[in-house]
């Protein structure tokens, strides 16, 4: 009996079958790349598991070792610093390309009936990997890390009902202790891609099921093809990417490595603290206004974000309000990058 025989018997799918399955044919405008950006934060995540993995064979998620741990990954294990800085400007990327992403998917309208559900999907996945970044940051235990860690967790403890849980889950205490890095360490490299693989595979399950929305452009030529094959085609659209992001990372990790700041003190509070880019508008907005002021209302703009489907289809019941979220949505992204710029240009 041959080989083909044999997987045949034991797994009864055809090639044809198969190639229906995977070959599904997807509309027209995702042959421009800035159409994909959904592949490219599944590839960047994809990254971030190997080189995380690698980075595990040497980091000790305690305060007595952390830092050293680190400092030998960068100063002496072979390719340690490449990997470590890989890791973190994949981390870079991939929240960029997740916030370039929903924005892509807002502007466009692709959250509307029937695909609420994968909306809010793609909000959790976007939390989780803003939460992804600040554990990430916190393992390094370095002091601005550290610091930004007992901040981030007091910021925490200001929301209504659950903040002192959350604040005590987080850092094993009620304040930063030796429990504290392991438990950003099972969080950051358990917890957080578990639920972030589930969460994917939901999205791309409820996107096979729903088809991907599609978008007319008016160059388009008449009597063109509306769709195209996902094998070779867009599959050769996303490894295009891949191999861009490839050379990209390489080059960011070459040029701009990652560095390592003075160890942890937690008897000499540092004159400033501040968070990485991605946090810079909470950090802005929590300098406006007052701690739980602040919480709150950021607590309500994110409720508002997941539900936004459904606030939308009310808006466009309405006469003269039909284009109401193109507009919200233009001043949410001016206002986002107006806090960010803000926060990055003052003195600190």
């Amino acid at each position: 009996m041959g080989i083909s025989s044999w997987l045949k018997e034991r797994i009864p799918v055809s090639g044809d079958q198969l190639r229906e399955l995977t070959n599904e044919p997807v509309p027209n405008h995702l042959r421009h790349w800035w159409f994909c950006l959904g592949g490219t934060p599944a590839y960047l995540f994809v990254i971030q598991i190997v080189t995380g993995i690698l980075l595990a064979f040497y980091y000790e998620p305690s305060s007595r070792t952390a830092y050293n741990s680190v400092k030998y990954i960068t100063d002496e294990a072979a390719y340690g610093w490449y990997f470590r800085s890989v890791h973190k400007w994949g981390a870079t990327l991939m929240i960029a390309a997740v916030i370039l992403h929903q924005m892509r998917v807002f502007f466009t309208g692709a959250y509307r009936k029937p695909r609420e559900l994968n909306w809010m999907i793609g909000m959790c996945l976007l939390l989780l990997t803003l939460i992804a970044g600040f554990t990430g940051y916190s393992l390094v235990y370095e002091q601005l890390s550290y610091w930004g860690t007992t901040v981030g967790a007091n910021i925490g403890a200001s929301v209504p009902v659950v903040g002192d849980l959350s604040k005590q889950m987080l850092l094993g205490g009620e304040t930063y202790n030796e429990r504290t890095l392991s438990r950003l360490y099972i969080i950051h490299a358990a917890i957080l891609p578990v639920l972030t693989i589930v969460l994917l595979g939901l999205h791309i399950t409820l996107i096979r099921l729903q088809g991907v929305s599609e978008l007319k452009f008016s160059s388009e030529k008449e009597g063109e093809p509306a769709h195209f094959n996902f094998f070779p085609d867009h599959l050769l659209t996303e490894i295009k990417i891949g191999l861009v992001l490839m050379i990209l990372l390489s080059v960011l990790a070459t040029v701009l490595p990652a560095t390592l700041g003075p160890r942890a003190d937690p008897l000499s509070t540092p004159e400033v603290i501040k968070p990485e880019w991605f946090f810079y508008v909470a950090f802005r907005w929590l300098k406006l206004f007052s701690g739980t002021f602040a919480v709150i209302t950021t607590g309500f703009i994110v409720f508002t974000m997941f539900v936004w489907p459904f606030i939308d289809s009310f808006l466009r019941r309405r006469k003269g309000l039909e284009e109401a979220s193109v507009w919200v949505g233009i001043l949410a992204v001016l206002s986002i990058v107006g806090l960010t710029v803000w926060e990055a240009a003052v003195a600190h």
